[in-house]
């Protein structure tokens, strides 16, 4: 079920950049949760905000302090996303999801560092100029320069432009 909901978040996010919100919602799962902290700190996302089926109100975005997570509203939680722009255009354009449920792909750290420098490997195409992968590993979800650094391979999960 994880590899689905990462696969509807990236097409979710797609659209709501097509067109132009400034704040979405996607399902609080654990896998969203993990990819938009990663899309947080790789710069593609402004806020990440746990909260109900309601936006947060803008202006308290990252000082929310939101109830807790229960047995009696776990199906209502949204992750609440706030997009980025910048000179008028979104800085996510292309979201495609690599792994799909009938077919994951994983990665090596050495077949990552490849990919990183621009050469294809497998069915994963090498990354261009403005590109980023970002990759399930045992240390959580990380962008492919991450998990260079950290030497680990794993899960490819999608791919942002």
């Amino acid at each position: 079920m994880g590899i689905l909901t990462i696969t509807n978040t990236c097409s979710h996010l797609q659209n709501a950049t097509r067109a132009r919100l400034g704040l979405t919602s996607v399902p609080n799962t654990k896998y969203n949760l993990r990819l938009a902290l990663a899309m947080h700190r790789a710069g593609l996302l402004s806020s990440v905000t746990r909260g109900g089926p309601s936006p947060p109100p803008t202006e308290a975005l990252s000082l929310l302090e939101t109830e807790p997570v229960t047995s009696a509203n776990v199906a209502t939680r949204r992750l609440w996303l706030g997009l980025k722009y910048w000179n008028n255009e979104p800085v996510i354009r292309k979201v495609q999801p690599i792994s799909r449920p009938s077919r994951l792909v994983t990665a090596t750290a050495q077949e990552l560092g490849r990919v990183a420098r621009g050469f294809p490997v497998g069915s994963i195409k090498g990354l261009t100029l403005g590109e980023t992968l970002f990759v399930s590993t045992d240390r959580g979800v990380l962008e492919v320069r991450e998990a260079l650094e950290r030497k680990v391979g794993g899960l490819v999960l999608c791919r942002v432009s």
